[in-house]
């Protein structure tokens, strides 16, 4: 199969392959860059970026926001010319914040999840940062798009489908997952694709659409690219680099993990995850652990009745604490055998993409 670029208005990814933001801390400038380097999007996530910094614990706002500005003037450092997106959830509580902060910053694309992005072409304005949602259903993909046209004559610079197979958090009901209910990740593209066609032929453009959750091969590329996807976003897969930002602990995590040690958590802020087994997760399933300490991160997170705090969870995974912690994982997070770099996985999908048919 021939690779054709993936084209975002004016911004071309010679590669049609976008990785995935993965938080907290495991996709950051230096993961970002070297995907961005090999022609692919890289992005950052944004979720608890600041968690290094000297007061994060005592001003953790004014920290996300001081972080993102120095992760992404690190990443455009270390990749001059390459494409580099951010992932931020609208959960958030500072999402205005970031979103004001990343557009100051240049960024060039901002993905948004975890919620409807209503208001975000109105927080990017004037700019020239692409916007997409991430939706798990046609239905999610009407509403953006409708929403959008009627509020802001705008509509997705491109869209993100995510299906059930992804990793972290899911956008479908525990239940249906559990049960296998869940609509497939190629029915929900297909549906999609027909919403986008409908606005493009409205405004006369062209909104790509992205396949993401459980993509792992060169294989798995050309097959939705063949369904009709415009490009791939893939997560997952990028933790087993040299340049991923998690701690080499949290690597290794992936390495020695085996296909019944993934399953599906549930998460603090009532969404389902999809995560590695450990101590932790053991632990939490049978018991409420103390919350000392709120970061205010999430909006619908009751530190007095949550079952575990997810940035504190999250933070001990990626510095390297991973008894516990929370290690969220695609479902094919179990295949990762070793630690390549970045050229060399971005080398082998594209070589498997080509000798696709």
């Amino acid at each position: 199969m021939k690779i054709s670029p993936l084209q975002i208005g004016n911004l071309e990814i010679k590669v049609p392959i976008i990785q995935g933001g993965m938080g907290i801390g495991v996709s950051l400038s230096r993961l970002a860059a070297a995907v961005a380097e090999e022609g692919g999007m890289g992005i950052i996530s944004g979720a608890q970026i600041g968690f290094r910094e000297p007061d994060f614990l005592t001003n953790s706002k004014e920290a996300n926001i001081r972080a993102l500005k120095k992760e992404i003037k690190k990443a455009r450092e270390l990749s001059p010319n390459g494409v580099i997106g951010l992932n931020l959830m609208v959960a958030m509580n500072n999402y205005r914040e970031m979103v004001d902060a990343a557009v100051e910053s240049g960024i060039d694309a901002i993905i948004s999840g975890a919620g409807l992005p209503t208001s975000l072409p109105k927080l990017v304005k004037g700019s020239n940062t692409k916007i997409a949602p991430i939706v798990s259903s046609g239905k999610a993909a009407r509403l953006m798009c409708k929403l959008w046209d009627e509020r802001y004559s705008y509509v997705p610079d491109f869209i993100v489908v995510e299906g059930p197979k992804a990793g972290g958090h899911l956008g479908f009901h525990l239940e249906d997952i559990l049960e296998g209910k869940e609509s497939s990740l190629e029915d929900i593209l297909k549906d999609v694709i027909e919403i986008a066609k409908q606005y493009e032929k409205k405004y006369q453009v062209k909104i790509p659409v992205i396949a993401a959750g459980g993509i792992y091969t060169g294989k798995d590329i050309g097959k939705f690219l063949k369904l009709g996807a415009s490009g791939v976003q893939m997560g997952t897969r990028f933790i087993g680099t040299e340049e991923c930002d998690a701690d080499i602990k949290y690597k290794e995590s992936f390495v020695k993990c085996s296909k019944e040690d993934i399953q599906i958590i549930k998460s603090p802020v009532g969404l389902p995850g999809r995560a590695i087994k450990n101590q932790f997760i053991e632990k939490v399933t049978n018991e409420k652990e103390k919350v000392d300490k709120c970061f205010g991160c999430l909006r619908k997170c009751d530190p007095n009745n949550t079952i575990y705090c997810i940035s504190r969870a999250l933070i001990n995974a990626v510095e390297g604490n991973v008894d516990e912690g929370v290690l969220f994982t695609g479902s094919n997070g179990y295949r990762i055998d070793k630690i390549v770099t970045v050229k060399e996985l971005m080398q082998e999908l594209i070589r498997e993409v080509a000798d696709y048919e």
